[in-house]
C-alpha cells in the first residue's frame, strides 16, 4: 500500500448546503467527484495531519465504498486515527455523540438524511465539528472555495479495511478503530431517561410500534425498545437497514410512513407509534388516532422534560427554527424560559447550546433534540415521549388534550411543492420579496397583513448575520405564513409553505380546515399556481 497523489481539476457545483453536499448517487460515483470534495473538506478545515476523525453513515447505497475512500484519503493526508462504525454504519446523532465523548477533531458523516437511497437516488456527505455539530457557514464556505482551486488529492492505494470486525487495525500510519455503532448511544440514552419506568409501562400493556423505515435506526430501536425496555419482538418494523431503504422514502411524515399511520389510525391501534428517518435524526410521534405535529411535540417536551432524569433540574432555555410554530414560545413564557428563534439548520442551535443558553431545540421538519449531542435526534425524541407517558400515566391523546387546554392550540401545517424548476422557484421568491414593502395593511379575505419581511438572523453568540432565511407574512391577530426554498433536495427546488394560526377555544378542528383562510391568503400573496402551474402541494404535514 502506498500514498499516491492524483492530479485532478476543479468540479463545478460542489457547494455544501445546510446539511453538507447532496447530489444523486451516480454523481458521487463519477471519477474524482467524491475524492475532490473530501480533499477540499480536509483542506478547508485546516488539514487533518495528526487529527482524530469519526467516520460513518446511514448505510445507503455507496456508503461502504465512500467510507473506504474517506479512510484512504484521511490516512494519506496524515490523520492519526479514525473511529468508524462497524460496517461503516453510524446514525447521525450517534456520530455526534462519539465525536463529543471521544474528544475527536470532528467527523465525516455520509447521509442524505430523509432522501431516498439507491444508485439512482440520493447521497450526501458533511463535516461535523469537534462539538459534534454541523460545520458553520465559515467552514463550508472555505470548503467550497477550495473546490474551485483543487488540482490534486492524496490517497492510499491498496487493500480496503475490513470494517466488519470490531477492533483496531491500521491503514498506512493511521490507526482505525472499528466500534459498535449502537452501544455508546444506548448508554447515553440510559443516562437520560427512566428506563425502569418505561419498561414497567410497556410490561403493563402499552404496545409500542417503531417504524425504522429500512434505515439506520433499526438496530438502535431493537437494542433499546426490544432488548433494554422489554418490548416484544416485532415492535420495531422495517428494522433492517437496506442500501435502497427497501424502496421506501425514509422521511417520517404521515405521507411516507403510511403503514404506521394506517395502523395507528385503525381500530386496534397500539398505544404509541413513532418513526425515524434515513440517518436517525428525525422523528414522528403518533398516538392512537392522534397525530402529533413536530411543533406540538417540541412544545409538549418543553413543558414536560423535567420528568426525565437527565432534565430533572429543568431546561436552560429553548430554541426553534423560524418556520416552526410558536407553540413552544407559549410554553417558554409560562415557564419563565428564554426562547430563541433561529434560521432553519441545526448549526444555529449548536452555538446556543455551546454557550449554555438552551438545552432543547426543535424544527418543524420532524427534528427535535437537546444538548446531549449537537444534532437533532429521532430516537431521543421517542424515548422522551415514552418517559413522559410513563411519568404521567397518560396516553398521547390525553397529553395533547391537556396541553392544548393549558396553552391553546397553534394550528399548523407545512405544504411542500417538490422538484419545481429552479428558475421558476427563484422568480417566485424574487417577486415575493419585491412585494413585501407594500403588503402591510392589505386584506386577503378575512385576514389583514400586519407585517411582512425577509427574515434575517443575528447570532447572539458569535455576531454573525444570516440573510434571506425565509419570507414571513404576519396577519393581525397573529396568524402567519412563511415561505422558503429548502436546501435538502438534490434536483430542482422544493418550495415549503408553513401556515399557522392560534386558537384557544376550538381545539379539535382538522388543521387544514382551521387554516383554510391562511392557505387562501398565502396563495393570493405568493401566486404559486401562476408561477409554477402547481395547484396542490406534493406533501402535506
Amino acid at each position: 500500500m502506498t500514498k499516491t497523489t492524483i492530479a485532478t481539476a476543479p468540479i463545478e457545483g460542489q457547494k455544501p448546503g445546510t446539511s453538507g453536499l447532496r447530489k444523486k448517487t451516480r454523481v458521487f460515483m463519477d471519477e474524482h467527484y467524491l475524492e475532490n470534495f473530501v480533499q477540499a473538506m480536509f483542506d478547508g478545515i485546516g488539514g487533518v495531519e495528526g487529527k482524530v476523525l469519526v467516520v460513518g453513515g446511514d448505510g445507503r447505497f455507496h456508503n461502504d465504498v465512500a467510507t473506504q475512500t474517506i479512510l484512504a484519503m484521511a490516512a494519506a493526508n496524515g490523520a492519526a486515527r479514525a473511529i468508524v462504525g462497524q460496517n461503516a454504519l453510524l446514525s447521525t446523532p450517534a456520530a455526534s455523540n462519539l465525536i463529543r465523548t471521544m474528544q475527536t477533531d470532528g467527523g465525516v458523516i455520509l447521509s442524505a438524511s430523509h432522501n431516498p437511497g439507491g444508485i439512482d437516488e440520493d447521497f450526501g456527505i458533511k463535516f461535523n465539528m469537534p462539538n459534534g455539530g454541523p460545520a458553520p457557514e465559515g467552514v463550508t464556505n472555505a470548503i467550497f472555495e477550495r473546490t474551485k482551486t483543487l488540482d490534486s488529492y492524496h490517497i492510499w492505494q491498496g487493500d480496503p479495511v475490513d470494517l466488519s470486525q470490531i477492533g483496531v487495525t491500521k491503514l498506512g500510519d493511521m490507526q482505525v478503530n472499528i466500534v459498535d455503532p449502537v452501544a455508546a448511544y444506548v448508554d447515553l440514552m440510559q443516562s437520560l431517561f427512566d428506563f425502569p419506568a418505561i419498561r414497567a409501562m410497556i410490561a403493563g400493556g402499552v404496545d409500542v410500534r417503531f417504524d425504522a423505515m429500512c434505515a439506520i435506526t433499526g438496530p438502535y430501536g431493537r437494542a433499546i425498545l426490544e432488548d433494554a425496555l422489554g418490548a416484544p419482538a416485532g415492535t420495531v418494523t422495517h428494522g433492517t437497514p437496506l442500501p435502497d431503504f427497501g424502496g421506501m422514502h425514509p422521511d417520517p411524515n404521515p405521507t411516507w410512513a403510511h403503514e404506521l399511520m394506517a395502523e395507528m389510525m385503525g381500530d386496534d391501534a397500539p398505544g404509541f407509534g413513532a418513526a425515524s428517518d434515513g440517518d436517525g435524526d428525525r422523528n414522528m410521534i403518533v398516538g392512537p388516532n392522534c397525530y402529533v405535529s413536530p411543533s406540538d411535540s417540541l412544545a409538549v417536551i418543553a413543558a414536560n422534560a423535567h420528568l426525565a432524569p437527565g432534565y430533572k433540574d429543568g431546561l436552560k432555555g429553548v430554541a426553534r427554527s423560524m418556520p416552526t410554530s410558536a407553540a413552544v414560545d407559549r410554553v417558554a413564557e409560562a415557564m419563565g424560559l428564554q426562547c430563541y428563534e433561529t434560521p432553519t439548520g441545526w448549526k444555529f442551535f449548536g452555538n446556543l447550546m455551546d454557550d449554555g443558553r438552551v438545552s432543547l431545540c426543535g424544527e418543524e421538519s420532524f427534528g427535535t433534540g437537546s444538548d446531549h449531542v449537537r444534532e437533532k435526534d429521532g430516537v431521543w425524541a421517542v424515548l422522551m415521549w415514552l418517559n413522559i407517558m410513563a411519568a404521567t400515566g397518560e396516553s398521547v391523546p390525553q397529553i395533547m388534550a391537556d396541553h392544548w387546554a393549558r396553552f391553546g392550540r397553534n394550528y399548523y401545517s407545512r405544504h411542500d411543492f417538490e422538484a419545481i424548476e429552479s428558475e421558476k422557484a427563484d422568480v417566485l421568491m424574487s417577486a415575493l420579496r419585491a412585494s413585501l414593502a407594500g403588503l402591510a395593511g392589505q386584506s386577503f379575505g378575512p385576514l389583514t397583513v400586519a407585517a411582512a419581511d425577509d427574515y434575517a438572523y443575528l447570532d447572539p453568540v458569535d455576531g454573525s448575520r444570516s440573510e434571506k432565511q425565509g419570507v414571513r407574512v404576519v396577519f393581525e391577530g397573529g396568524a402567519r405564513f412563511v415561505v422558503r426554498l429548502s436546501g435538502t433536495g438534490t434536483s430542482g427546488a422544493t418550495l415549503r409553505l408553513y401556515l399557522e394560526k392560534l386558537d384557544t377555544e376550538q381545539l379539535n378542528l382538522d388543521p387544514q380546515a382551521a387554516l383554510a383562510d391562511v392557505i387562501a391568503a398565502a396563495e393570493d400573496v405568493i401566486g404559486i399556481k401562476a408561477h409554477t402551474g402547481r395547484t396542490a402541494p406534493d406533501v402535506i404535514t
